[in-house]
């Protein structure tokens, strides 16, 4: 799939399609609450493993309890399908 950033009604659509993700100018992003800082740090780290096997990469802040996940293109300055195939993802880890 080319990396092409998505218009205002692709990025509605995709969006649909997702559990409490939202988008904020050109990041699509999603806290995640967790029980200790020990089950933040596994999370983060599987979503590791998640970007390295797709090769998109997010920004992160954790710490005790929680995890913020935010996703772009940054070369192609916005959101394109690859944010929306990670963040899918991502949904799919056992928290």
């Amino acid at each position: 799939m080319s990396r092409k950033r998505l218009t205002g009604e692709e990025i509605e659509a995709s969006l649909a399609e997702l559990d409490g993700w939202k988008v904020q100018g050109d990041w699509l992003k999603k806290r995640f609450d967790f029980r200790n800082f020990a089950d933040s740090l596994a999370f983060v780290n599987k979503v590791g493993e998640i970007a390295e096997e797709l090769d998109h990469h997010p920004d992160f802040k954790f710490g005790w309890g929680y995890a913020e996940v935010e996703l772009t293109t940054h070369d192609k300055g916005g959101l394109t399908h690859n944010d929306f195939d990670v963040a899918k993802r991502i949904e799919l880890i056992d928290q």
